[in-house]
């Protein structure tokens, strides 16, 4: 462990302001030159149950979450109940004092189970079934309880600053929690002004009475409240670095990128990208000329999906943002573009179904859906990032593959890094190249859009070019577009878009294909978000002189067998880390390598991983003391 690895978790119901609460402390250690990495939990029912958000901070780069909670920080019963045996040993919780006489049968958001397993534990401490049996049992784990009254907090603070209307906000309980645990670990407390001044920069009033509320607290926390082992004082701030959240990193790759129109239909969680694109969508682009992203919010997914090849049939770099559901309905359209040779961008951030399945909640569920949606045969790449850095150079890199190859792309995010805010280097628009491909812009003489060529690839009219006027249709057709069922023409044409997947696996740089960290005898293959966790696991590993060695396949569909084969020649035990159930890169695996899965550490409650219980099942492996299937569970 580095010399300050700390994490913080705050929790309250939903839409009591936790997401806000973690925004403050986020940004008041990133700026105080703290590495962050948090990542936002919450129930898909919205009449009640609890949310939170676990914060992680250290002076050494971090790529997930751990199991432990160093701090707490609470204004609810259920969190409280949920997370209390979460928090180590020397750590502290910091709850509403009011809260200690609740049971747990006063707490209908406890569901079934869960109220049994923690009625069990209780029994078996013999203590009584409330917030104050869970917290004695925190207290004997050697954990330091700080009892206060958010609601007298208020009432003092409304005296103290005359402003009687304080008494009734409860709202402000998440900048209550937030300043009382920063007090408690000494943060500077001209971080926490400076943060809330810029959050609310533009509503004065709310600033000044959020400024004072932490103030209050903060002075609180300091002054009555017992010595914490802990302290968060500030390092040297890392230049150019940034805080950001997940979603964002697609986002601002495709203002980079030149994508201009964006169709969608809202769902949980690939809506905020979309919200993201449309707040910015006035934007500023060579020579100081002004451009736009048109967000557009549809009806239903097919429309959105019909608009983007709509306006990607005009030159348009168009997209759309979905998740597993919304790309169900979308797969129809997917082979019209398919068969049309149209080069749109499908952004799907993946959750756990199937169908509904948990709706806010993570998943790597969708991989082989990915690969083989839509009818019929039809060239298309599936593409996986791993973080919100790699996103926003692989936008710009998705949106080349759709334009060079004439090609529907998948760019495959998920929950895990939509809803996390981490800090990265700053990205660099520079680094991102536009390459359209056989996009004309003039035609003299004939014109046919699906010319028989040397690559396969035919050169691209755009609606309304002059002499460029060209035919789609759902139909197999000729050369010039009109539909055909010539037998001999049939396999010409099929041969001649299906052969753009060998182009794609020749063209594409193998440093975009897959990433290889190092290969041992003990090596893992992942993709998408399981990289973070799956990285710090290895370095807690090697401090104890256990080499593991990692390879993350990016390009999934086509499938690079040849150089991922390479990477794993001298690998003797083939380790597969992902969240899903069947293993589905396992399946890929195999199937294109010809070569099986040694074990396979899993992970679908629909909570994300963290590297304590990635590092777990690895080390057991290596102690060969390992089930062949491996399932985490952690998360409440």
């Amino acid at each position: 462990m580095s010399s300050t690895d700390f994490t913080w978790l705050i929790g309250g119901p939903q839409g009591s302001g936790v997401e806000s609460g973690a925004n403050i402390f986020s940004r008041v250690c990133a700026e105080m030159g703290y590495q962050v990495f948090g990542k936002r939990e919450f129930y898909s029912n919205i009449k009640g149950e609890h949310s939170y958000f676990a914060v992680r901070i250290s002076d050494k780069k971090i790529h997930s979450n751990v199991n432990d909670v160093t701090l707490m920080a609470s204004f609810d019963a259920e969190t409280i109940f949920r997370h209390y045996n979460e928090v180590i040993s020397g750590g502290g919780i910091i709850y509403d004092a009011d809260l200690e006489d609740i049971t747990t049968d006063r707490v209908h958001t406890l569901d079934a189970p869960f109220r049994e397993r923690l009625h069990k534990k209780l029994e078996s401490k013999n203590k009584p079934f409330s917030i104050a049996g869970v917290l004695e049992i925190a207290k004997e784990n050697g954990v330091k309880l700080y009892p206060v009254s958010f609601k007298a907090i208020l009432e003092a603070l409304a005296e103290e600053t005359e402003n009687p209307r304080l008494k009734g906000l409860v709202r402000m309980f998440n900048v209550i929690g937030v300043s009382l645990s920063l007090g408690l670990v000494k943060m500077p407390p001209d971080s926490l002004q400076k943060t809330i001044g810029t959050i609310f920069s533009k509503k004065q009033e709310i600033a000044k009475i959020n400024q004072q509320t932490a103030n209050y607290s903060y002075n609180y926390a300091t002054a009555k409240f017992e010595e914490f082992h802990h302290t968060l004082t500030g390092i040297q701030k890392e230049p150019g670095t940034l805080l950001v959240q997940g979603f964002q990193g697609t986002a601002l790759g495709k203002m980079a990128c030149g994508c201009r129109m964006q169709p969608y239909y809202p769902i949980t969680p690939a809506s905020d990208e979309s919200v993201f694109l449309e707040s910015n969508e006035i934007l500023e682009i060579i020579d100081d000329r002004p451009g736009s992203t048109a967000v557009i919010q549809t009806e239903d997914e097919i429309c959105a999906m019909g608009m983007t090849i709509g306006s990607a049939l005009t030159g348009t770099r168009s997209a759309t943002c979905t998740s597993g559901p919304g790309f169900a309905l979308m797969t129809e359209m997917l082979g019209w573009a398919g068969i049309n040779e149209v080069p749109v961008v499908i952004t799907n951030y993946q959750r756990s179904g199937p169908s509904t399945g948990l709706p806010t909640r993570h998943g790597q569920d969708d991989l082989l859906f990915s690969v083989f949606a839509g009818h019929g045969d039809f060239p298309k790449i599936v593409y996986a990032s791993s973080d919100v850095e790699e996103s926003f150079y692989d936008t710009g890199n998705v949106f080349n593959y759709a334009d060079v190859f004439q090609v529907p792309v998948i760019h495959l995010m998920d929950k895990f890094i939509a809803s996390s805010v981490v800090t990265c280097p700053r990205f660099d628009p520079s680094k991102i190249t536009i390459n359209r491909g056989k996009l004309l812009d003039k035609i003299e003489g004939e014109y046919e859009r699906f010319t028989f060529t040397e690559d396969g690839i035919s050169p691209r009219s755009r609606l309304g070019l002059d002499n460029g006027i060209f035919w789609d249709t759902g139909d197999e057709s000729d050369e010039k577009g009109h539909i055909t069922e010539d037998p001999v023409l049939r396999v010409k044409m099929m041969d001649k878009r299906m052969s753009r997947l060998d182009l794609i696996l020749k063209e594409i740089p193998e440093a975009e294909k897959a990433v290889s960290f190092g290969v041992e005898d003990y090596t893992v293959i992942t993709w998408g978000s399981s990289k973070g966790p799956i990285l710090d696991a290895i370095e807690m590993l090697k401090k104890e002189g256990i080499s593991i060695g990692l390879v993350q396949i990016k390009l999934l569909h086509p499938f690079p067998s040849n150089y991922v084969a390479s990477l794993l020649k001298d690998a003797k035990i083939i380790i597969d880390v992902e969240a899903n159930h069947s293993a589905q890169l396992g399946k890929l695996f195999k199937q294109n390598i010809q070569r099986d899965i040694d074990y396979s550490i899993l992970k679908y409650t629909g909570r994300a991983m963290t590297s304590t219980e990635v590092y777990d099942s690895l080390k057991k492996i290596v102690e060969n003391n390992a089930d062949k299937r491996e399932v985490l569970m952690h998360g409440a």
